[in-house]
């Protein structure tokens, strides 16, 4: 595969870390009693490193896209990303919704369940929107895993969204946004690009769509990633998905604003 994205090169965390332990080892074979203190200091930067994969927005682990490049927010775009699906009920509101105000989204899907309702997917694509990478089983534990799980991770999905659509994903977003510094390489090799977000309304959790709604629009600028879910979405007490009481509201806004929705593709223009 050409990678024509980038060559992977560690952060500047990563070369301290592999740093520190050539220097722990050294100390370790001039002055092997000193064994417990060497370790401890193994223990703490370990626990730093979990620590930053705990993050999501964290860039100490690799290029991240929490806002859109600088050419985007000079133009006023931002994009709305949406993630956890295809949902057979959710999503053909979200896209109904979609087409009604003329916006253009970023579905990060769960190749499990585009599996599971491929003809949903393709309806994504062809109403103008985007389909990337979400994992193919969105596994809790996936910053858990090595290098090489992780890959089959990525790469299974990547075949799967690719199949079903025609097109191939050009992002990735871990689960939960979790990750390890094994990642970034695994990333690289699959020309991807790790895309977070600015803002999110945790529309997974609180079912009061005023909420949702205000932490949304408090980060509501030029450049803004902004993070809701079709799959696994609350829902108000009449039962309404948050994500459909939302976005209308989250639309109007953006239009008083004069800033305009773009999917990430499109914002790389």
């Amino acid at each position: 595969m050409s990678n024509q994205y980038r060559q992977w090169q560690p952060t500047l965390l990563i070369k301290a870390t592999a740093v520190l332990h050539v220097i722990v080892l050294l100390i370790w074979l001039v002055m092997p009693e000193k064994w417990p203190w060497l370790l401890a200091i193994i223990i703490a930067n370990h626990i730093l490193i979990t620590a930053i994969g705990l993050w999501p927005r964290s860039h100490a682990l690799g290029p991240n896209w929490t806002q859109l490049p600088p050419a985007a927010r000079i133009r006023n775009e931002i994009a709305l990303t949406i993630d956890d699906g295809p949902d057979p009920l959710v999503t053909p509101l979200v896209l109904d919704l979609l087409d009604h105000y003329g916006i253009k989204a970023t579905f990060f899907c769960i190749a499990e369940k585009a599996e599971l309702y491929p003809a949903l997917c393709r309806d994504i694509v062809q109403r103008g929107h985007n389909v990337e990478n979400h994992s193919q089983q969105h596994r809790h534990y996936f910053s858990l895993l090595g290098y090489t799980g992780i890959k089959n991770e990525i790469q299974k999905a990547q075949d799967t969204l690719t199949n079903i659509t025609g097109q191939r994903p050009l992002f990735f977003r871990a689960p939960a946004g979790l990750r390890n510094p094994f990642l970034d390489p695994v990333l690289t090799h699959l020309e991807l690009k790790l895309a977070t977000w600015s803002v999110r309304g945790f529309d997974t959790r609180i079912n009061n769509a005023k909420r949702v709604e205000t932490k949304l629009l408090a980060g509501l600028k030029a450049g803004a990633i902004l993070l809701m879910h079709d799959g696994n979405a609350a829902r108000t007490s009449h039962g309404t998905p948050i994500i459909i009481d939302v976005l209308p509201n989250l639309f109007n806004a953006a239009k008083t604003h004069n800033l305009h929705f773009v999917t990430l593709r499109q914002a790389q223009m």
